[in-house]
């Protein structure tokens, strides 16, 4: 019995694969074994950095709020003790954007926090 091989499944994988490799350089983009490789790492990058972001997110809302605190006459760990005793629940994200986007507004919420 003569051996089968799939062709179809294995050209369509194979297509798969470089067109997610479509635009790397050279054989990375052209040869299958090497555009595989690639793939495979770029895909563990994606996977790790959608974790990592989330990290560095928080750590950009803390600075800005850090920064915008400061120039209220606080810091950023008493600036969240004290909305935190105060039962304020605004979180990280719209605090930087308060901070960045409407000084004014963030003023009065540091100035009622410490009250």
């Amino acid at each position: 019995m003569p051996r089968s091989k799939n062709k179809v499944a294995s050209h369509r994988r194979r297509k798969k694969v470089l067109k997610l490799a479509k635009g790397y350089w050279g054989s990375r983009s052209k040869v299958y074994t090497i555009a595989k490789n690639s793939v495979e790492k770029g895909l563990v990058h994606a996977y790790r950095d959608r974790k990592l972001k989330k990290r560095t997110f928080r750590q950009l809302w803390i600075v800005r709020i850090n920064a915008a605190a400061r120039e209220n006459g606080t810091t950023y760990s008493k600036l969240i003790d004290s909305m935190n005793k105060k039962g304020v629940e605004i979180n990280r994200k719209v605090l930087a954007s308060l901070a960045v986007e409407n000084p004014a507004a963030f003023t009065e919420l540091v100035k009622f926090s410490n009250n």
